[in-house]
C-alpha cells in the first residue's frame, strides 16, 4: 500500500454546542478517487476545508506530504485583481505547468478566457474555478459540488476528465450518476465521525443500510444487557451482602452509553399540500416560437401536457430551457403561435437561483409570510416550529436569519415553503442543487407520487430517470438551433431514442448514396472491366488486417478490465485507452473500404 499523501486523523471541531466533527478521519493515497458523503450540515465541506488548510481543527492530526500539491475548488471564487478569466485561471498554475492546459480547459468549459470575471454568472464562475484547479494537474484535487450549475454535456465531459486524471480526488456532490462514474472509494461522514468503504458510491447505500441495521441491533443488545444488570442489582444481592462495586460501575457505564447514543439524523417528512384538481388538459402549445435578435431560441414547437404528466427539460446552458419553461407556464409570450393554460391551475415554483430568499429574513417569517407563528398545511393549522422539524430544522433556528444557512439548508427551506402551498402544477427549476442524497430521495418520492402535473429543469440524470414520464431536449444537442423534441421516458430513454434515430438516419444516407456508388462502379466497369491490381490486393488483404486489429483491441480490453489498473498505473491505463481509440478508428476505416470494394467487385462481375 502506498503511503498517504494526505491524512486527517481524529479531527475535532465545534462552533459551540454539539461538535460538528468528533473523531473524523480521511486518508488519501496516490490515485484515490474518494467521494465524501453525508447529510447536509454533517461537516463535509468543513472537513474538505481542513484538508485544504483553510480551516484549522481544534484537535487531531493533519498531515500533507511536503512535496504534494493541493488544489481546492472554491464555492465562491475570489476574482479580485484579475482582469480576465484567462488571467484568473493561469494564476493557479505552478512552475513548470503547461499554460496550454488553461486554454484547453476553458474551451471545453464554454469560456473564451476574455470574459470579465466581475460579470460572470454563477455557472460561469464555477467553470472558471474548475479550470483554475484542474489546469496544474495537482497531486490532490478537493472538489466541493463541482457539478453545480453545470449543464449535462459539461458534466459528462468533466466525468471523463476526472476518470483519467492522475490527481487523487476527494469530492462532494449530490449527483448520484456522477459519483458512481468517478469514485472508487467512499467516506461517510455521520454524526461527527467517519467510516470508509473501499468501493465506489454505487455500493454505498446498501453498505450504509447494513451499518445502521448493525448499530440498531447493538443498541438493542445493550438495552437487554442493562435490563439483566438492573435485575441483578435489585434481586441478586441482599441488603446484608456487600455490593459488587465494579459491576455497579459497569452498569452505570452501559446506561451512559445507551442514553448518550445519538441515532442517525432523521429524514425529511413531507407531502405536497392538496389543491383543487386541475382540468385534464393542463397546457397546450401550438407552434410557438421565440427569438432574441437573430438567434432562434424556440422554432415552431407544439405539445399537449395532461394532468399527471411529469416532464423533464434538458439541454446545455444557454439552449433556452428557462425561456421555454416560462412560455409554457404563461410567464412569457411567444413571438408566434399560441399557449393555452388549463382550468383551476394552482402553481408552485422552485427557482434555481433562490431569488425568493431575503438574506435578513428569518426562517419562521419566510415560511409564514410574516403572518405570526402558524401556517396552514393541507387545510390544517400548524405551528411553524413543528413544521420546520419535518425538514430537519431545529426550533431554535426559527429566529435565525436565512443568510446563516448553508446552500443545502436554503434549498430545503424553499422546498418546505412550496410544499406548504396548495398546488396542482409544480415548476421545479434545478430542484436538486445542494440537496443531500436523503432529501433527494424524498423529493423523488414527492414528484413521482404527485397527483398533479410536474415540469422540471434538471441536469441530474439519475433524478430524471427516476421521475419523468417524458423528456424535452434540443434536436441538436451540441449546437442548439431552436428545435426541441419530446421523447418518451427519462434521460436514458431519450439517449437510446436519439441513438436509434441517428442509426436510422445513417442507414437512409447510405441507401441514398448506394445508387451513386453503383453508377461509379458501372462507369469503372465500362472503362476497365475489372478491379485494378491495387484494389484486388486490398480486397484480399483487408480481412486479415481487420482480424489483426480486432485481436489487438481484444488484448487491450482484457488488460483494461483489471479494476485496479488505473490506481496502480494511470499512465499505462491512459496509453492503452489512446491505443484502443486509434485501433477502433482504423478498424472502422478498413471495414468501410472493404465494403466499397466488395460492392464494386459485385457490380463488375454482375
Amino acid at each position: 500500500m502506498a503511503p498517504p499523501i494526505l491524512k486527517l486523523d481524529d479531527i475535532f471541531l465545534s462552533f459551540g454546542g454539539a461538535p460538528l466533527l468528533a473523531g473524523a478521519s480521511l486518508q488519501v493515497e496516490p490515485g484515490d478517487k474518494i467521494c465524501l458523503v453525508g447529510r447536509n450540515g454533517s461537516g463535509k465541506s468543513t472537513l474538505l476545508k481542513i484538508a485544504a488548510g483553510l480551516v484549522e481543527a481544534q484537535s487531531g492530526e493533519v498531515f500533507r506530504h511536503p512535496s504534494s500539491t493541493v488544489r481546492y475548488l472554491e464555492q465562491a471564487p475570489d476574482f479580485a485583481g484579475f482582469g480576465t478569466v484567462q488571467a484568473y485561471a493561469e494564476a493557479g498554475l505552478g512552475p513548470g505547468d503547461d499554460p496550454y492546459r488553461v486554454t484547453y480547459l476553458l474551451s471545453h468549459l464554454g469560456l473564451t478566457g476574455e470574459e470579465d470575471p466581475n460579470t460572470l454568472s454563477g455557472g460561469e464562475s464555477r467553470r472558471a474555478a474548475l479550470a483554475r484547479v484542474l489546469a496544474p494537474e495537482p497531486d490532490i484535487l478537493l472538489l466541493d459540488e463541482p457539478t453545480n450549475h453545470l449543464d449535462l454535456p459539461t458534466i459528462e465531459w468533466l466525468e471523463g476528465e476526472l476518470q483519467k486524471t492522475r490527481s487523487a480526488l476527494v469530492l462532494i456532490s449530490h449527483d448520484r450518476r456522477f459519483l458512481e462514474k468517478v469514485s472508487t472509494a467512499t467516506v461517510w461522514l455521520d454524526r461527527g465521525s467517519s467510516r470508509r468503504l473501499d468501493r465506489g458510491f454505487a455500493h454505498f447505500e446498501a453498505w450504509r443500510d447494513q451499518v445502521l441495521e448493525a448499530e440498531e441491533l447493538e443498541q438493542h443488545k445493550l438495552g437487554k444487557a442493562i435490563e439483566r444488570e438492573e435485575h441483578w442489582l435489585r434481586y441478586g444481592v441482599t441488603a446484608r451482602r456487600k455490593r459488587n462495586m465494579r459491576r455497579l460501575g459497569e452498569l452505570q457505564t452501559m446506561r451512559s452509553q445507551y442514553r448518550g447514543h445519538k441515532g442517525p439524523q432523521g429524514t425529511v417528512q413531507a407531502t405536497v399540500s392538496d389543491a383543487q384538481e386541475s382540468g385534464k388538459l393542463v397546457i397546450e402549445a401550438d407552434k410557438i416560437t421565440k427569438s432574441f435578435g437573430e438567434r432562434a431560441i424556440v422554432t415552431p414547437f407544439s405539445i399537449r401536457v395532461h394532468r399527471g404528466d411529469c416532464i423533464g427539460l434538458v439541454g446545455p446552458n444557454g439552449a433556452g430551457k428557462t425561456t421555454l419553461l416560462k412560455m409554457l407556464t404563461g410567464q412569457l409570450a411567444p413571438d408566434s403561435g399560441a399557449i393555452k393554460l388549463g382550468t383551476n391551475l394552482e402553481i408552485a415554483t422552485l427557482d434555481q437561483k433562490r431569488e425568493d430568499l431575503e438574506p435578513e429574513d428569518t426562517l419562521a417569517n419566510y415560511l409564514t409570510d410574516g403572518r405570526g407563528e402558524n401556517l396552514i398545511v393541507n387545510g390544517e393549522q400548524r405551528h411553524v416550529t413543528g413544521y420546520m422539524k419535518e425538514f430537519l430544522f431545529q426550533p431554535e433556528q426559527a429566529r435565525t436569519p436565512i443568510r446563516s444557512l448553508s446552500g443545502g439548508e436554503r434549498a430545503r427551506l424553499m422546498l418546505a415553503r412550496i410544499l406548504s402551498r396548495p398546488a396542482n402544477l409544480l415548476i421545479l427549476d434545478e430542484p436538486t442543487n445542494d440537496l443531500d442524497i436523503e432529501t433527494l430521495d424524498l423529493l423523488q418520492e414527492i414528484v413521482a407520487g404527485f397527483p398533479g402535473t410536474v415540469i422540471l429543469v434538471s441536469h441530474d440524470r439519475d433524478f430524471l430517470d427516476r421521475t419523468v414520464t417524458s423528456t424535452i431536449a434540443p434536436a441538436v444537442p451540441d449546437a442548439p438551433d431552436g428545435r426541441w423534441i419530446e421523447y418518451a421516458g427519462g434521460y436514458s430513454d431519450m439517449l437510446a431514442q436519439r441513438k436509434g434515430a441517428l442509426e436510422e438516419r445513417k442507414k437512409a444516407e447510405k441507401a441514398a448514396e448506394r445508387p451513386k456508388l453503383q453508377e461509379t462502379a458501372t462507369a469503372a466497369g465500362s472503362a476497365k472491366g475489372k478491379l485494378s491490381f491495387k484494389q484486388k490486393f486490398a480486397l484480399e488483404n483487408l480481412p486479415k488486417e481487420m482480424a489483426k486489429a480486432e485481436a489487438e483491441i481484444t488484448k487491450r480490453e482484457l488488460v483494461m478490465a483489471d479494476p485496479n489498473l488505473f490506481t496502480r498505473d494511470p499512465a499505462a491505463f491512459n496509453r492503452l485507452a489512446s491505443e484502443m481509440e486509434k485501433l477502433r478508428a482504423g478498424l472502422t476505416a478498413m471495414e468501410e473500404e472493404w465494403l466499397e470494394l466488395e460492392m464494386l467487385r459485385e457490380e463488375l462481375e454482375g
